[in-house]
């Protein structure tokens, strides 16, 4: 039967660079032997099964796959979707998040170098918010994501190790999930 997994490729078809069809990164994590693939949005946001159970093996493939077939170079993080639940359920800010897409939730492969966010986790960033999971971390942009301060300074702490998603878009991929467990156990979906 295999296990559900979440791919998100950071930096593709962010402006003109990096463009990927979806239609190519499904049919690529096809042919490296994922089953129920499905893609989420145009920002390289995959669900899929697989036989594999190292994510971090997954994640190299996909990304040696996307440089080799499509001549794209982007850092991929997969996580199990037990471990996307966690995420979903730790969320302590979604309550004061007003706006979906300015709450930002932090994936990374290496889930240690989260903890080089528990400095900035103790300094006021007001009206910004900096909350840390076991596996992730949330960011809340107040007056958006461009100009936060907050936001910049966990980029530059985490590096390019890590990929961010909203909440929106968060809650759009836990769904996918769910249906593509629902779906497994008996009614089908179309592949999309």
């Amino acid at each position: 039967m295999g296990s559900r997994y979440v791919a998100l490729v950071r930096g593709i078809n962010v402006g003109r660079a990096k463009r990927v069809a979806m239609a190519d990164l499904r049919s690529l994590l096809e042919e490296l032997g994922c089953r129920d693939v499905r893609t989420l949005l145009n920002s390289g946001n995959v669900v899929f099964t697989s036989d594999r159970r190292a994510p971090a093996r997954i994640a190299d493939q996909i990304e040696g796959s996307m440089l080799s077939r499509l001549g794209v170079r982007g850092r991929v993080i997969v996580l199990p979707q037990s471990e996307f639940a966690t995420a979903v359920d730790e969320n302590s800010l979604a309550a004061v998040a007003s706006d979906p897409t300015r709450l930002l939730v932090a994936f990374c492969q290496d889930t240690d170098r989260f903890q080089k966010l528990k400095r900035l986790e103790r300094e006021d960033w007001g009206p910004d918010a900096l909350a840390t999971g076991s596996k992730t971390a949330y960011v809340w942009c107040a007056s958006g994501i461009l100009g936060s301060e907050l936001l910049a300074a966990v980029g530059r702490t985490l590096g390019d190790s890590t990929t961010t998603r909203n909440w929106a878009t968060v809650m759009k991929i836990n769904a996918e999930l769910q249906a593509l467990s629902k779906s497994r156990d008996g009614g089908r979906r179309p592949k999309g």
